[in-house]
């Protein structure tokens, strides 16, 4: 009996000590439950999010390009690309070797794109490939898991329909610059490109948009459940453009025929730019995938100069285009009149200077009108003189050469109107009456850009109003151009003389363009030839009458040609230049005829601009 009581008393012994033991692995387990709980409980939470919230940035699509008829001129294509998201993957570096065995990713890419990851948050995905092929994608797709953080999105490529005919125009998208990127938040993502050159670059915010935003429920292999909440990114703006796609093609096509060329074709009146062309050009879309250096070598080393838009930064001596610019001063200034003649030798001495006209046995007697005519450069040399460089100067000014036009490409060139106080200014030497006399045909240090040119012989023909080129009509549905412009103050007599000499340049039998006139009488041309000199002739070349054929090709004339039709009511002006071509009237008439008769065929003027 008195053993079961030590036994008893012994069993409840051990059954308190295990209780004890059992309510005090309670109590700590309790206690680490409402540490963890009440006072972590918020810092878990964050965690816990983090492991199946991804938020992300998204871009805009970008803003298209139309002509004027809604012809696309610069366009977004769908493409698929690899991106990294960094949060998903602990090791970056791992992912990446990782995703080298199913596509081809050599060690500099990976270096790059681990060195990128490193200036960029967490929430903004790393570009690693783009324009990704359907075969990668499905070897991506197929071994995700075994491929942490890297999957697969589609992306936005920009493609310009025209290529080579709208590459200097529309200009191209291209990577965002180590200087750009804190710019804008956008500017991080992967994908997203800025306009380099041409409306891409002048119109590049507008074009851009609004970045959006995600937030996205993903599983543990950071593969997209759901989408948890949005922000729509706003789409850039659509632009539509004074241009006639079509004829922009038909002119780029005929100025292939020459080694370099340019052309400006637009509407006297309005100022809107129906065609602006440069050759040689490029295709843009080379520059929206991956330009190699090979590629990009032969473009910045070619002689012709294939990358710069002549049409507008291409600056040259007008030549004899510039004789206007000289009879109209000369006229409203009264140093001549209607009737006033200069009898032409051949030459004009001025002093112990002689200055050669064109035309070595002279023109015989001329008045204003068949000055311009035959382009005789002895009664330019003598009314300049009586002239003078300020009055010359300024009428340049107000026919719209040496200045820009605020116009809707940022590599517009202002071009040269000299006067005296520039001389001083560039060299510090006095204004001489011989510069005053080179300049009035257009020569010396006197330069134009296509342009120009094509604005001063809109000025000219459209009753002397101070017409500016536009290139933009609308950003999406705001108008941005004007159609009415305020009066030059110019008399409308001399404006009518100029007129004349310009319709007997190529409708007189005379005229140095005669053999380009057009013969359909409803849409007949005027205009003005004109042959700039690119290197100075000598007294023995003159002597030895060596022709601009025999020299280099670098060192030949410009050939140039500015005019206008119909020739009874002008609307259409044309600017073309053919660097090195030789004669404005053999080579730039014929070349300006030709675009004259295909923009009245198509006549744009008529169709306003479809947006």
């Amino acid at each position: 009996m008195g053993s079961n009581k030590l036994n008893t008393t012994g069993f409840s012994r051990r059954v308190f000590v295990l209780g004890a033991l059992q309510g005090s692995l309670l109590a700590v387990l309790g206690g680490r439950l409402a540490w963890l709980q009440l006072v972590q409980g918020d810092k878990y939470k964050t965690l816990s999010d983090k492991n199946r919230v991804s938020f992300k940035l998204v871009a805009p699509p970008r803003g298209e390009i139309f002509d004027r008829y809604g012809v696309p001129l610069a366009l977004n294509e769908e493409r698929f690309h690899i991106l990294l998201d960094s949060s998903r993957s602990e090791d970056i570096e791992e992912s990446l070797r990782r995703l080298a065995r199913y596509i081809d990713l050599n060690e500099e890419k990976i270096q790059s794109i681990i060195k990128k990851s490193k200036g960029v948050s967490s929430f903004v995905p790393l570009e690693v490939k783009n324009d990704v092929s359907w075969s990668e994608v499905s070897k991506i797709e197929v071994n995700s898991a075994n491929i942490p953080g890297i999957y697969i999105d589609n992306t936005s490529v920009r493609n310009y329909p025209l290529k080579e005919a709208s590459a200097h125009l529309i200009g191209y998208v291209g990577s965002i610059s180590a200087s750009d990127l804190k710019k804008d938040p956008m500017f991080s993502l992967p994908g997203v490109r800025v306009g380099k050159t041409g409306i891409e670059k002048a119109y590049d915010k507008s074009l851009r948009g609004d970045v959006g935003n995600q937030r996205n429920e993903v599983n543990v292999r950071g593969q997209k459940i759901r989408t948890l909440e949005q922000n729509s990114p706003g789409r850039g703006d659509n632009l539509f453009l004074s241009i006639d796609a079509e004829l922009q093609k038909v002119v780029q096509g005929y100025l292939e025929r020459y080694k370099s060329a340019s052309c400006v074709i637009m509407d006297a009146h309005t100022g809107a730019v129906y065609s602006l062309a440069s050759h040689p050009g490029f295709d843009p879309n080379i520059f929206t995938s991956s330009l190699d250096k090979k590629q990009w070598q032969e473009l910045v080393s070619n002689p012709k100069f294939p990358l710069n838009n002549k049409a507008i930064s291409g600056q040259y001596p007008p030549g004899s285009t510039f004789k206007m610019v000289t009879a109209l001063a000369a006229l409203e200034a009264g140093v001549i009149h209607a009737g006033t003649t200069v009898s032409c030798s051949g030459q004009y001495q001025y002093g112990k200077d002689k200055f050669h006209c064109w035309k070595r046995s002279g023109h015989g007697t001329v008045n204003v009108v068949k000055s311009l005519m035959v382009s005789c450069d002895t009664y330019f040399y003598k009314i300049a003189t009586d002239l003078g460089i300020e009055r010359l100067s300024d009428m340049a000014h107000r026919l719209g050469l040496g200045e820009k036009y605020n116009f809707d490409l940022n590599e517009e060139r202002a071009g040269l109107i000299p006067d005296q106080e520039w001389k001083i200014g560039r060299f510090g030497q006095k204004w001489k009456p011989g510069e005053t006399i080179i300049s009035s045909i257009g020569q010396g240090y006197i330069l134009a850009t296509p342009l120009q040119l094509a604005v001063m012989t809109s000025r000219l023909v459209n009753g002397g109003k101070a017409v500016k080129p536009w290139l933009v009509g609308y950003v999406g549905e705001q108008k941005m151009y004007q159609e009415q412009w305020p009066s030059l103050g110019l008399s409308e007599k001399h404006l009518k003389l100029v007129h004349l000499g310009m319709d007997r340049t190529v409708n007189h039998k005379d005229g140095t363009a005669y053999q380009s006139r057009i013969e359909e009488r409803d849409k007949m041309m005027a205009g003005k030839t004109g042959t700039s000199q690119v290197k100075k002739i000598s007294s023995y070349e003159r002597e030895q009458g060596i022709k601009n054929e025999d020299v280099i090709w670098r060192h030949r004339d410009h050939a140039l040609f500015v005019g206008y039709a119909p020739l009874k009511s002008p609307r259409y002006v044309v600017s073309v230049v053919v660097e090195h071509g030789g004669g404005g009237s053999t080579v730039a008439a014929p070349l300006a005829r030709d675009l004259l008769l295909e923009v009245q065929k198509r006549d744009p003027a008529k169709v306003k601009i479809n947006f």
